[in-house]
C-alpha cells in the first residue's frame, strides 16, 4: 500500500499539471491501474473482505473457544484462561493443528465484544455513596497499613475521607458519623457494595439482611440503603474513583504522623481544599455545587449515634474478657460475670449492667493482654506472695520512692510488708499518683513507714491540713525513748562524775 504522499503527489500531477495517466505512470514507475486507482481516490482505500476469512482448521474448534471464554466469566479473575493456554488445549485435547496467532486473535475479538458498556449517569443532590480504602503510611515511626473511609456526594462531587487503624463494623460507623458532621447533614439514601460489615446475607430475591450494627445506624440516622449488584464496583464510581483519587493526591508522599488524630486532620484539610477546585464539564466550583447538596441534606439528631460494635462476653477466672482475639482485665471483684463490651475505634469499654467496670485503649494486635495493675490490687493484698510474679505488675512504672518503702516495709515487717504495701498501692484507686508519690517521700522523711501514716499524709494534703501523727496507733514503727533531763544528771556530767 502506497503512502498519503504518493497519492497527492500522482493526483497533482495528473489534475493540477495537466499531465496524462500515462505519462503519471511512466514518470512515477506505476502501472495505470495504480494511478487510476490514485486518481479515483485521495486516500489510500485500503483492503475490505467481502466475507469473513476461512478458518479451516480453527472453524470447527470456534464453539470451543466460546464455551471456554463464556466459563470464564464466572471463574476467579486470577484463574481465567489465556490465550496461550487455550491453544494449548486446543492443541493437547483436540488435537488442534494451525497456529497460536489465529487463536490469539479471535480470543482478542471474542474478549473485546464482551466487555460491558455503561450508561451515563446523573446525580440528583442529596445523596452519596460509600466504600474503604486502602494503603500504606508510617504512624507513630510504624509503617502499617491504613484503611481510609470515604464518602462523597455525587452531586457535586464533595469528599469525606478518614483513616482508620482496620477495616471494621466500629470504623465504618464512626466514619458515618464523623462524615454527616463534617456534611453538616444526613443524605437522603447511601450506595454501598456487598460489604459483610452491612450486609448479614443476600437473599435469593436480590433483597439483603441487615447487620444489626448497620440496622441501629440507619435506624438513628434514617436514611435509605442501597446496594449495588455484587462485584460490580461501576454501580458507584463516583466514590471508587474518589478512592483512587485520595490514594493517589492525598496519601502521596507516604503520610508520616504521630497519630490517627494527625493524619485525619489532614486528611480533612484536603478534603476541604478540594472545594475551591472546577471540575471538568462544570461552570461552579465543588464547595459552591456542594450548596445545592447542603439544601437537601436531612438535619443531623440531637445526639450522634454510639459508634462501637457491641458484643457480650464473659469475665474469665484471671479477670480477663476477650474482644476480637486481644484480652482486657477488668477488677478482680467481677470474675465470671457476663459483660457487655463496646469496641470503639481506639477504645474498649467493658460495662456489668448499667456500670462501666473498665476502659483501655485499643489493641489491634494479635492475641494481645492489656492489663490494668489497678484491677488485680484487691486480689494482691490477699494473696502477696504472687506480688513479684503478677503479669499485670510487669512494666508498671511507679515512681522509685515506691521501690524505697517496699524494701523498707519488707525488711521491718517481712512477709506483712508486702501486704502493706499492696495496701499502700491500692491508695492509686482512689487518689492521683503525684499526691500518694508525695505522701510516700513525706513518710519516708520523716520515718513513718507504714500504710496508716501514709495515708494520713494523702489525706492532709488532699484537705490542705497539717498533719498530726499519733505514733502510738503504729506499734511496729520504731521508735525513741527520750528521758527527762535533770539539774544533778547536768552538774554530774560537767563535774565529770556518773549521775
Amino acid at each position: 500500500m502506497f503512502a498519503v504522499e504518493v497519492y497527492a503527489a500522482v493526483r497533482r500531477f495528473v489534475f493540477i499539471e495537466g499531465n496524462s495517466r500515462r505519462e503519471a505512470a511512466r514518470v512515477f514507475g506505476l502501472s495505470r491501474e495504480t494511478v487510476l486507482k490514485m486518481c479515483r481516490f485521495s486516500l489510500p482505500p485500503g483492503y475490505t473482505r467481502t466475507k469473513p476469512a476461512d478458518k479451516p482448521k480453527l472453524g470447527p474448534l470456534l464453539p470451543v473457544i466460546d464455551a471456554i471464554l463464556e466459563a470464564d466469566r464466572t471463574a476467579p479473575v486470577k484463574q481465567r484462561h489465556s490465550a496461550k493456554r487455550i491453544f494449548e488445549r486446543l492443541r493437547d485435547e483436540h488435537g488442534f493443528a494451525g497456529g497460536y496467532t489465529v487463536v490469539k486473535d479471535y480470543v482478542r475479538l471474542c474478549r473485546a465484544r464482551g466487555r460491558e458498556t455503561f450508561v451515563p449517569l446523573s446525580h440528583p443532590p442529596g445523596h452519596a455513596q460509600v466504600d474503604f480504602g486502602e494503603a500504606v503510611g508510617v504512624i507513630g515511626g510504624v509503617r502499617q497499613k491504613i484503611h481510609f473511609f470515604c464518602m462523597d456526594l455525587p452531586q457535586s462531587d464533595t469528599p469525606f475521607v478518614k483513616a482508620y487503624p482496620r477495616e471494621t463494623t466500629e470504623a465504618f460507623l464512626d466514619g458515618h458519623v464523623s462524615a454527616f458532621t463534617f456534611f453538616g447533614g444526613v443524605p437522603q439514601s447511601i450506595l454501598y457494595d456487598n460489604t459483610t460489615i452491612a450486609v448479614a446475607k443476600i437473599l435469593g430475591d436480590g433483597k439483603r439482611e441487615r447487620t444489626r450494627a448497620f440496622t441501629e445506624l440507619v435506624s438513628h440516622y434514617l436514611f435509605a440503603d442501597r446496594f449495588g449488584r455484587p462485584g460490580k464496583g461501576n454501580d458507584k464510581g463516583k466514590v471508587e474513583g474518589l478512592v483512587g483519587y485520595c490514594r493517589r493526591n492525598f496519601l502521596v508522599p507516604m503520610p508520616r504522623f504521630q497519630s490517627f488524630d494527625g493524619l485525619n486532620a489532614h486528611l480533612e484539610a484536603c478534603c476541604r481544599k478540594r472545594w475551591t477546585e472546577r471540575l471538568r464539564g462544570h461552570d461552579e466550583t465543588i464547595g459552591e455545587r456542594l450548596g445545592r447538596d447542603g439544601a437537601t441534606l436531612r438535619q443531623l439528631p440531637a445526639t450522634p449515634y454510639d459508634a462501637c460494635d457491641k458484643r457480650a462476653g464473659r469475665v474469665s477466672s484471671l479477670s480477663l474478657v476477650r474482644y476480637r482475639g486481644t484480652d482486657y482485665s477488668v477488677p478482680t471483684r467481677f470474675g465470671h460475670c457476663e459483660v457487655l463490651v463496646r469496641g470503639y475505634v481506639h477504645e474498649v469499654v467493658i460495662s456489668h449492667g448499667a456500670e462501666v467496670i473498665a476502659r483501655h485503649p485499643r489493641s489491634y494486635e494479635h492475641e494481645d493482654f492489656i492489663f490494668n495493675p489497678l484491677h488485680y490490687l484487691s486480689l494482691l493484698e490477699q494473696k502477696s506472695n504472687a506480688l513479684d510474679q503478677a503479669a499485670p505488675l510487669n512494666g508498671w512504672e511507679l515512681p522509685p520512692v515506691f521501690g524505697d518503702l517496699r524494701r523498707l516495709l519488707e525488711a521491718r515487717m517481712g512477709k506483712k510488708g508486702k501486704r502493706e504495701y499492696v495496701q499502700v498501692l491500692r491508695l492509686l484507686e482512689t487518689f492521683p499518683t503525684e499526691e500518694v508519690r508525695a505522701a510516700v517521700s513525706d513518710a519516708l522523711q520523716r520515718g513513718v513507714i507504714g500504710f496508716d501514716a501514709i495515708k494520713h499524709l494523702v489525706l492532709c494534703r488532699i484537705e490542705r491540713r497539717p498533719p498530726r501523727l499519733n505514733l502510738m496507733a503504729y506499734p511496729y514503727l520504731p521508735r525513741a525513748e527520750v528521758a527527762t533531763t535533770s539539774a544533778r544528771a547536768y552538774m554530774g556530767l560537767l563535774a565529770g562524775t556518773p549521775s
